[in-house]
């Protein structure tokens, strides 16, 4: 079973809903930030019909988004920003099987150019931050076009490893202080941007390994730094492995933004999937 978390630049919710009826079945969760003019869309099913439903609902992207007057805090590098795949069985190879058709379709059938991150064929593994830093620069897209489609720019697919996207809103925070806070979490398991929304800024977190450092950590480190007082709320973006909601203080759970509703077990068992996936680091 595949994950997929396509990251798109939508410009409001009713658009990102729409185009989350194209993805079928397979569609487990739907974020929107009007700030960031981002909608997260996870799909999770069997490889043949989640790629059949990421098709179908990125056509009707690629015919509806228009980058050139998308506005939003968050880094893109299109309309069809970042696509990576998920083997929800501690399958790598099977992740990169679909991220390497996917990726030929988005080129083909879409034209836009793409850039591969996760293992490579050559044996290296590039990550996303290098393709945000260098596309079109150092790197030259892996298929596709040479240069920007004029209206979709330019897409990232990868292959990785399960990670969680969750956030922080603070108050009574500069946007400096927010980005030193930002900085300080950075490191081999967290990686951390801050972004000035209308209500305040907000530390926007990659968690790489979440069992090893997750949520708590994070807020933990930033109430350090800031006083917990000055933490408004936070945000889990998407879905989260259920042995994430495990290793978390119960007391602590809706104070951090996480649920059991919004576990990747309890989305693929409420679908008929079959069992949540068992084992301790599981997915």
């Amino acid at each position: 079973m595949l994950e997929c978390v396509a990251n798109l630049s939508v410009p409001s919710r009713d658009e990102a809903v729409l185009l989350g009826a194209f993805a079928g079945e397979s569609l487990r969760d739907l974020h929107h930030d009007d700030d960031h003019a981002r909608a997260v869309l996870t799909l999770i099913g069997p490889p043949v019909s989640l790629e059949a439903d990421l098709r179908r609902m990125a056509r009707v992207a690629a015919a509806r988004l228009d980058l050139t007057g998308h506005v939003g805090v968050h880094p893109r590098l299109g309309a069809l920003d970042v696509v990576p795949f998920v083997s929800l069985e501690d399958d790598l190879a099977a992740a990169v099987r679909a991220r390497d058709a996917a990726a030929t379709w988005f080129a083909t059938a879409l034209g836009v150019p793409v850039f591969l991150y996760g293992p490579l064929a050559d044996g290296s593994v590039r990550t996303l931050p290098e393709v945000r830093r260098h596309a079109f620069t150092a790197l030259v897209p892996d298929l596709g076009p040479g240069r920007p489609h004029p209206r979709l720019g330019a897409s990232a697919l990868g292959a990785r490893g399960i990670l969680v996207a969750w956030n922080l809103r603070l108050r009574d925070t500069t946007l400096d202080e927010a980005r030193a806070v930002a900085r300080s979490l950075r490191g081999p398991h967290v990686r951390a941007l801050a972004f000035a929304l209308r209500a305040g800024p907000q530390i926007s977190c990659n968690l790489l390994d979440p069992l090893a450092v997750g949520p708590s950590e994070v807020y933990d480190a930033v109430s350090a730094r800031l006083g917990e007082a000055r933490i408004v709320d936070c945000e889990l973006v998407g879905l989260a492995p259920r042995g994430l909601l495990e290793r978390t203080d119960p007391a602590r759970r809706a104070r951090l933004g996480l649920s059991e509703a919004a576990t990747i077990e309890t989305r693929v068992r409420s679908a008929g999937l079959g069992p949540a996936l068992e084992g301790p680091g599981a997915p």
